[in-house]
């Protein structure tokens, strides 16, 4: 059995482009999918640090109540996709609870790669105000993970070129797919 588990961002949740596209992605390659929903987060989190580790704190919390009773070990393949705060959430689950997932990093937190260990892909756009892009490039470089950097793109992998913005999110679901069928991708 298969299950991928999608952890959201603050206000990217599972029905916004990437996680939507991601989790039936998921549905189609024959996993489980399994939505973290979680919410309640103060106001105005960017730029203060305070904020931004209660949150980061309240996600972590409700993940454990809502993840509590699933047995981890039924499932022979497990993969975390996570979108912003929710790829730093992910990866600190799974480490926290010894879960072998492999982790599909979606605009990731620079905080994120403090708990991964290689086996992940990420997606990052050079525009991201959130994560600068020389920060996120050395963590997966140091990692070994495979980076798929958009030129130009915000935190929601988007440019406001409408027709640019659906063909970035068409590859980064190709390689997404690709993932889900093999333990390691290679992003051209």
């Amino acid at each position: 059995m298969k299950l991928a588990a999608l952890f959201p961002g603050i206000g990217y949740t599972c029905d916004k482009p990437l996680m939507y596209y991601a989790g039936k992605l998921a549905a189609q390659a024959g996993y489980t999918v399994l939505y973290v929903n979680y919410g309640g987060f103060p106001r105005n989190i960017k730029g203060d640090p305070e904020k931004m580790r209660r949150a980061f704190d309240m996600a972590c919390e409700q993940a454990e109540a809502l993840l509590r009773d699933v047995d981890w070990r039924a499932y022979a393949d497990i993969v975390f996709i996570g979108k912003s705060i929710g790829t730093a959430v992910a990866a600190r689950y799974a480490r926290s609870h010894g879960i072998p997932a492999r982790l599909a990093l979606l605009t990731p937190l620079l905080e994120t790669f403090d708990y991964t260990d290689g086996h992940a892909i990420a997606f990052h756009g050079t525009a991201d105000p959130w994560a600068a892009t020389d920060g996120i490039a050395s963590a997966c470089a140091r990692q070994g993970i495979p980076l798929k950097l958009t030129e130009g793109a915000n935190h929601s992998l988007e440019t406001g070129d409408v027709a640019a913005d659906l063909k970035t999110l068409s590859e980064t679901m190709e390689i997404l797919r690709r993932f889900l069928s093999s333990d390691r991708v290679t992003i051209l």
